[in-house]
C-alpha cells in the first residue's frame, strides 16, 4: 500500500457515530445530510426508467439530455454555461476527485482554504501534491477569510486552489467582490481554480426572499471566462435531496470536458441511467422545489442559531451558507472527546470540528436540516443540561 493512504485519518465524524449506533434515543446531526426523503417525483423518475430497461450503459459525460437541463439550470443562475463545457458525474466527490486527477502531479503544490470538509485535503494528497493550508479565522463565532493571507500563498509555483463556499462546517461564504479578486490573482499565477459550490442554493442572504426570487450564493461562473483556468463542481446531493443517489456534475473549459471523458471511463464508466433520470426529474423541479427547501432550512438555522445562543458558554453564529451550525463551548478544547461524550451521556449526535481539520479544534458542527424545528430544540435542550452538569 502507498504510505500516502496508509496516512489517511480516519473519519472522526464515523467515529463519534459509532458510540451512537443502534441507539434509538439519540439524536443524531453529526451527517451533512437533511433528514427529508428524496421527492416522490424524482424517485418516479428513477423506477420508470429501471422498468424501461434502462440498465445499460451510458455516455461518458452524461446524457445528452440531462447535460441539456444542466445547461439551462446553470445559465439561468450564471452567465451561460454550453453543453460541451459540462460532464455529468457518479456524486459530487467523484467531480472534486476528477478534476485533482486531471490537473495534478505528484509534487505540485496545492493550497486548500480551510477548515474544510476533509476529502478536499486528502484528494491532492492522494495524487501526491504538496498540500498548503490557508485557515479562515474565527471571529465572534463568524468565520472570515484573511484574502491578503491568501493570495501570499497563491504564486506561479502554485497548481491548485481549492476552495469550498458556501463552506463546510463553517457556513462562511465568499462575496463577489473576493471571487474577483481571487481569479484576477489566479490569472495572473496560472493557478487552477476548483471551486465546491455544493452549496450555493443553501444560501440565506440577510433579507428573505421575495416569492419568485431565485437565490444563489455568488458563484466563480459569475464572473470566469469560458477558457479560464477554472473547474466548478456542483452535487445534486443538498439541494436537491439526493445524498444516496450519488449524482454530480463539473463545469470546466472545453478542452479539459473533453479528457475528463478519459478519466470517468477509468474511474466509473459512467452514471447510472436511472439515476440521471432522477437529476432531470429534480431539475425540472427545482423551481418550486428548490425554494421551498431554501425557506425550511432558513425557519431551521434561525431556530436553532438563536436556541443555541441563548446558552451560556456557547458561541456561534448565523452561517449565512450551507446547513450547518458551527459552534465552540468555552473551556472545551478536546472536541472529539467532547462528541464522543455528548453522544454516549446525552443522547445528542454532533460532528467534532477536528473532522474537518485542526483549525477546527475545540469547534462543533450541527447539520440544521431537519423536517422538525422542533427536533433541534430537544437538541439544544440535550445540550443545555450536559452544560449544566
Amino acid at each position: 500500500m502507498r504510505q500516502v493512504i496508509a496516512d489517511l485519518p480516519a473519519s472522526r465524524i464515523r467515529e463519534v457515530a459509532n458510540a451512537g449506533l443502534g441507539r434509538s434515543d439519540v439524536l443524531a446531526f453529526w451527517f451533512g445530510e437533511s433528514d427529508e426523503i428524496t421527492p416522490m417525483g424524482v424517485r418516479d423518475a428513477a423506477v420508470t426508467s429501471i422498468e424501461a430497461g434502462e440498465t445499460f450503459y451510458a455516455h461518458n459525460l452524461g446524457l445528452p439530455a440531462l447535460r441539456e437541463a444542466l445547461s439551462g439550470y446553470i445559465s439561468a443562475l450564471h452567465r451561460p454555461v454550453g453543453v460541451e463545457r459540462i460532464a455529468v458525474t457518479s456524486s459530487g466527490v467523484s467531480a472534486l476527485m476528477l478534476a485533482q486527477q486531471a490537473l495534478v502531479d505528484p509534487g505540485d503544490e496545492v493550497v486548500v482554504v480551510v477548515p474544510v470538509w476533509p476529502n478536499l485535503t486528502a484528494q491532492p494528497a492522494i495524487m501526491g501534491a504538496r498540500v498548503r493550508r490557508v485557515s479562515l479565522r474565527a471571529e465572534a463565532g463568524a468565520w472570515r477569510l484573511d484574502l491578503d493571507e491568501l493570495l501570499a500563498a497563491v504564486t506561479p509555483a502554485t497548481r491548485v486552489l481549492v476552495l469550498n463556499a458556501p463552506n463546510n462546517p463553517t457556513g462562511w461564504t465568499l462575496t463577489r467582490a473576493e471571487q474577483q479578486v481571487i481569479l484576477d490573482h489566479c490569472r495572473r499565477t496560472g493557478t487552477w481554480i476548483v471551486s465546491d459550490e455544493v452549496y450555493e442554493r443553501l444560501y440565506y442572504p440577510d433579507a428573505v426572499p421575495r416569492p419568485g426570487q431565485v437565490v444563489c450564493a455568488p458563484s466563480f461562473l459569475d464572473l470566469a471566462d469560458p477558457e479560464d483556468r477554472l473547474v466548478v463542481v456542483h452535487s445534486f446531493s443538498k439541494s436537491f435531496l439526493m445524498t444516496g443517489w450519488r449524482l454530480g456534475n463539473l463545469v470546466a473549459p472545453a478542452a479539459l470536458i473533453e479528457q475528463l471523458g478519459k478519466l470517468i471511463e477509468f474511474n466509473t464508466s459512467c452514471t447510472p441511467v436511472f439515476v440521471q433520470r432522477a437529476g432531470l426529474a429534480a431539475l425540472a423541479d427545482a423551481p418550486v422545489s428548490v425554494p421551498a427547501l431554501q425557506a425550511r432550512l432558513r425557519v431551521c438555522r434561525d431556530t436553532l442559531v438563536a436556541a443555541l445562543q441563548t446558552l451560556p458558554r456557547v458561541e456561534v453564529a448565523t452561517p449565512p451558507g450551507a446547513m450547518y451550525a458551527f459552534l465552540r463551548i468555552d473551556g472545551e478544547r478536546d472536541a472529539l472527546s467532547l462528541a464522543r461524550r455528548l453522544v454516549t451521556d446525552h443522547g445528542l449526535g454532533l460532528a467534532p470540528g477536528t473532522a474537518f481539520g485542526d483549525e477546527a479544534e475545540g469547534w462543533l458542527r450541527w447539520c440544521f436540516a431537519s423536517r422538525q424545528p422542533q427536533r433541534l430544540l430537544q437538541g439544544v435542550d440535550r445540550l443545555a443540561r450536559a452544560l449544566a452538569l
